[in-house]
């Protein structure tokens, strides 16, 4: 519709106007259509099928709908509404079509001119006052400023609402990425489909530290490809392309500790997030170096030995039996000097005092009272794995 600037301008011309400019209604439009086809490349099809009725349309319409405000109250300027709906309908084809807004801007542009060069003909052939030609000018460029606003509203609209439709449909493509038991592979297909997501053959799962009542939007950095949720009580990512989106993870959340789970087959996502979120947990309770970025990858050993706590637990009660009857004190002093043996396979006690920071006597004696509570069990090979097993998990659910 022609807004408060344009409708009133053209009210200002006199009807009669309008009236003799009507035969000149066809070849404007036809004008229009063939330079505009000519500016914008994006344009040039045969006016066939649905796109050449909108672009059409949209061209006639225009024409006329300024004819009926010549002379016209802007109050009584016909279906006002009806006359909007055309322009912002053309942004949102343009946006559906792809294309940014830069075609039809060109387009309404390129047509004002025109239509401008055919009213500078028409006031010539009849002695138009160079005042009303000055108002004609005014009237048309501000009709073209109005129908591009109506055009932007169009797209953002169908942009907003395409948006929106994408984010919800990701979300539930994430739901069934994590979903344990995994969906179909159908399923996900389908669904990665609609959400405009290229399924990737492996992905890796970020479990992020959540942050009660604090939702936090996707950072603008962050490649529009990870699918993310980030509020609630396990916010988390997934990427199909680690190495491309997790580089900066640390300067994306600033205050949020992230841990990157196993990069796995998309079927297995569900496993990734598992391992990251008791990654997560483990720095939280300081068994794991507190990071604000950590990867399961460097601690495989330490997630194997603490996947099952129960077992190992009744590992440590069994191997390290003998250190029962001992203080707390007196059970971690053998319980280093032995750990340390095991690893440096039966060194010599200047080696072991040197890593333990202690005296090769020391060591001579602690060692002297492994062997009288230990026995045989210190040269069976099964029995030496046990218990390095256990010391090492010992130290950790200690931390």
């Amino acid at each position: 519709m022609p807004g408060n600037d344009a409708a009133r301008l053209w009210a200002a011309l006199p009807r009669e106007l309008a009236i003799r400019f009507k035969p000149r209604v066809n070849p404007l439009a036809r004008a229009i259509l063939r330079e505009v086809q000519r500016a914008v490349p994006e344009y040039r099809r045969p006016l066939e099928g649905g796109f050449g009725r909108v672009i059409t349309q949209g061209v006639r319409q225009s024409i006329l709908q300024c004819l009926e405000s010549v002379g016209t109250p802007a109050t009584a300027a016909g279906p006002a509404e009806a006359w909007a709906a055309v322009f912002r309908n053309l942004g949102k084809i343009e946006f559906q079509e792809g294309r940014s807004l830069d075609c039809l801007q060109t387009a309404y542009r390129v047509g004002g001119q025109v239509a401008w060069q055919h009213i500078s003909d028409f006031a010539r052939a009849t002695g138009l006052s160079a005042d009303a030609l000055c108002i004609g000018a005014e009237a048309t460029f501000a009709y073209v400023n109005e129908i591009s606003a109506l055009s932007i509203e169009g797209y953002t609209a169908a942009r907003d609402r395409a948006s929106g439709t994408r984010v919800r449909r990701r979300h539930r493509l994430l739901e069934l990425l994590l979903s344990d038991p995994p969906p179909a592979p159908g399923a996900v297909a389908a669904q990665a489909v609609a959400a405009e997501w290229a399924l990737p053959a492996e992905v890796a799962v970020v479990a992020l530290e959540a942050r009660p009542g604090r939702a936090q939007d996707v950072p603008p950095d962050l490649h529009p490809d990870v699918l993310t949720v980030l509020d609630g009580d396990e916010p988390c990512l997934v990427t199909g392309a680690p190495q491309r989106d997790l580089r900066d993870l640390g300067a994306l959340f600033p205050g949020r500790r992230a841990v990157v789970g196993p990069t796995v087959p998309t079927a297995d996502a569900a496993r990734s997030l598992q391992w990251a979120q008791r990654t997560l947990r483990l720095v939280q309770r300081g068994v794991l170096p507190d990071a604000q970025l950590t990867l399961c990858a460097d601690h495989l050993s330490t997630l194997w030995l603490l996947a099952d706590q129960f077992l190992i637990r009744e590992l440590c009660a069994k191997s390290l039996e003998p250190f029962a009857g001992l203080t707390p004190k007196q059970r971690a002093r053998l319980g280093e000097t032995l750990l340390v043996w095991l690893q440096t396979r039966g060194g010599s006690a200047p080696e072991i005092g040197k890593r333990l920071k202690v005296h090769p006597q020391t060591v001579r004696y602690r060692m002297r009272q492994i062997v009288e509570l230990f026995g045989d069990r210190l040269e069976n090979p099964d029995d030496r794995l046990d218990l390095e097993i256990a010391l090492r998990a010992q130290a950790l659910l200690d931390s």
